[in-house]
């Protein structure tokens, strides 16, 4: 099953480790994250395109990026 959520409404927050210096910056859109898909993007190009992960599996990503230094 593919699906792809409608962006237009996206709320953009910016990962609190991103550094000040524009060279490591991610977002994500947490009202979008609660239709269960959670869409991550590189905020220096903010028109271009959105990964998409369904929740589970992005808080296990984030449950294993929390326990490592990378």
């Amino acid at each position: 099953m593919s699906t792809t959520p409608d962006l237009t409404g996206a709320l953009w927050v910016k990962s609190s480790f991103s550094g000040n210096g524009g060279a490591q910056c991610v977002e994500w859109a947490p009202n979008i994250a609660a239709s269960g898909l959670v869409p991550v993007r590189d905020s220096k190009v903010p028109d271009g395109p959105a990964l998409i992960f369904e929740a589970a599996a992005w808080a296990s990503f984030v449950t294993f990026a929390k326990t490592r230094d990378i």
